[in-house]
């Protein structure tokens, strides 16, 4: 066997039992009860992304079961001109996760045959009593913290940060959300 297919090998090997380059790979919450877990978040903070370019406060998402097993999302905020926008999305849970990870759509659902359309959605932290929760996606290119209430105590939040820290996340990238 020659050397490249050698290299070839180990580094995907190093990738598949390591995670997104070198990254240990990202663990999920054992298991999530949808019913408790369905109802209104507040957004704390998040990663800053294209999406939510235009939200300046106010940020929630509001999740429902929904009869065919998939997730109802809708997600809203107050944008930098003082207009409310609302975005409604469909989630389907990933087969033997617990619940813990799931495929969320924003596109029409004509497009839900294509895969680059589903975005993870990965529940790696969540309060006991379903006071809050932290979501991200393996790549680490998505994050977010979420809380029933609008606000969270310092102490909570920093805690939350620390352990995303541990898990490959940079909490120098989070920005606070704004809730008025």
């Amino acid at each position: 066997m020659k050397f490249s297919q050698i290299a070839i090998m180990l580094v995907a090997m190093v990738s598949a039992s390591s995670g997104v380059f070198g990254q240990a790979e990202l663990k999920t919450v054992p298991s999530v009860d949808l019913e408790r877990y369905s109802g209104k978040w507040y957004e704390i903070a998040r990663y800053p992304n294209r999406f939510q370019k235009q939200c300046a406060a106010n940020v929630t998402a509001t999740y429902r079961q929904k009869s065919n097993g998939r997730i109802e999302v809708v997600n809203e905020c107050l944008k930098t001109d003082g207009k409310s926008e609302r975005a409604k999305g469909d989630a389907k849970i990933v087969e033997n996760s617990g619940n813990s990870k799931l495929k969320v759509r924003f596109a029409p659902a004509f497009l839900s045959f294509i895969r680059a359309v589903w975005g993870d959605y990965w529940i790696i932290e969540l309060d006991p009593e379903y006071k809050y929760v932290v979501i991200g996606e393996p790549k680490r290119d998505y994050f977010w913290i979420l809380s029933r209430e609008s606000t969270m105590d310092d102490t909570t939040y920093q805690g939350i940060l620390n352990r995303a820290e541990a898990m490959g996340f940079e909490p120098g990238k989070v920005v606070k959300t704004q809730q008025k």
